[in-house]
């Protein structure tokens, strides 16, 4: 079962629109998903950059958003909490909440936005990194939807 993630600013396989990276207002772009699996009580998202030089490089996490929300708005505020309960973790950059893309100069890097539909909010306090996030989801996980994009320097 996947769970269709999209964005209204692009499409899969797209660009990512320069005001969502280091070179704009490097706000998160807006996202919206659908045809959830029954029993989801909470949704997980990660982005990552899928192409970094040392491996895989993770700019956003966000955690325990409501399962009744079927979007998140463009330029979801950094901060370990969020109005409707949700938590975020920390990036790669060592920040909390999204950062943008901001490859070095060169070939293009591939990006992911990956979304978790959950059995079960998670136990976890914010400002968590990937690998608590990735343990604490393990046989929880309903289904997932990714949503690709592309961005160079």
């Amino acid at each position: 079962f996947a769970v269709p993630v999209l964005s209204p600013a692009f499409q899969k396989g797209d660009r990512m629109p320069t005001k969502y990276t280091c070179q704009g207002q490097d706000i998160s772009p807006p996202l919206a998903w659908s045809e959830l699996p029954e029993g989801t009580q909470a949704f997980a998202l990660v982005l990552d950059d899928l192409y970094a030089p040392g491996g895989v490089f993770t700019h956003w996490i966000l955690f325990n958003i409501p399962s009744d929300s079927g979007e998140l708005l463009e330029a979801t505020p950094t901060q370990t909490q969020l109005p409707s309960g949700a938590l975020q973790g920390k990036n790669d950059f060592g920040s909390i909440g999204y950062r943008g893309p901001c490859p070095p100069p060169g070939r293009p890097h591939q990006y992911q936005f990956t979304l978790y539909a959950l059995e079960q909010p998670l136990h976890l306090e914010a400002g968590i990194f990937k690998k608590d996030l990735h343990n604490a989801m393990q046989g929880h996980i309903l289904a997932r939807g990714e949503l690709t994009c592309t961005y160079q320097r």
